[in-house]
């Protein structure tokens, strides 16, 4: 039987699924939008239960367009914004905003809030910097872990994971912990060339206990 190949991009507005054959021809495709909360102080919020009900969706819709066997399909692909996803025991949401709304448990990609965080960090002039520009972004994970714990500790410590979007994609699909080497180096600070994270880092940007627990809450295992 010909093998099938699903590919899917969540972006700032919309989920996004193809379905594509060996040769990589797209046979047919699908899409959702996606609920998006902005209030002042450029907060930017979502809802990870939103978003995979729209994954969810647009899957089905490609996989039926192009009438093929879900037997037949044998591989998923994720592709997602730089938005901070957090999630309790059992994997229920989280509020990340004063709202108090755990459904809102996305930082999303384009949240600024995090800005006197962020140049809180910059001023260390770690080294670990050097890997990410020479200094972190607002839109980068540990400014927004750090926004947690100062302004929603009880968010901060309640929290079971810390994902980015697509591992968190990933994990709920398959309920696999692994996580993109390339994701956790390009956004939270994690050296992939020595396989390891930095402990000074965080203990000098205010995020020891991430270290204290092995980063067990943002890297239990690794993908490529």
């Amino acid at each position: 039987m010909p093998s099938h190949f699903l590919g899917i991009d969540v972006g700032t507005g919309s989920a996004r699924a193809g379905l594509f054959d060996e040769r990589g021809e797209m046979l047919a495709s699908a899409k959702r939008d996606i609920a998006l909360f902005v209030e002042p102080g450029e907060i930017a919020e979502q809802s990870s239960r939103d978003i995979w009900q729209a994954v969810c969706a647009s899957v089905r819709e490609a996989v039926g367009k192009a009438g093929v066997d879900p037997r037949d399909i044998v591989g998923i692909g994720f592709d997602a914004t730089c938005s901070l996803v957090v999630v309790g025991n059992d994997g229920e949401p989280l509020p990340v905003g004063r709202s108090g709304d755990s459904d809102r448990n996305i930082i999303v990609w384009m949240d600024h809030r995090a800005l006197d965080q962020t140049r809180r960090i910059n001023a260390l002039k770690h080294p670990v910097l050097d890997y990410v520009g020479g200094v972190i972004s607002p839109e980068m994970e540990t400014p927004k872990l750090l926004w947690l714990k100062e302004n929603l500790p009880e968010t901060f410590a309640g929290a079971r994971h810390f994902f980015d979007l697509a591992d968190y994609l990933t994990w709920r699909a398959t309920g696999s912990l692994a996580r993109s080497v390339c994701t956790l180096a390009c956004k939270w600070t994690y050296l992939g060339h020595e396989r390891r994270w930095d402990d000074s880092y965080f203990y000098s940007a205010g995020l020891g206990e991430l270290a204290d627990e092995g980063f067990a809450r943002d890297q239990p295992q690794f993908s490529g």
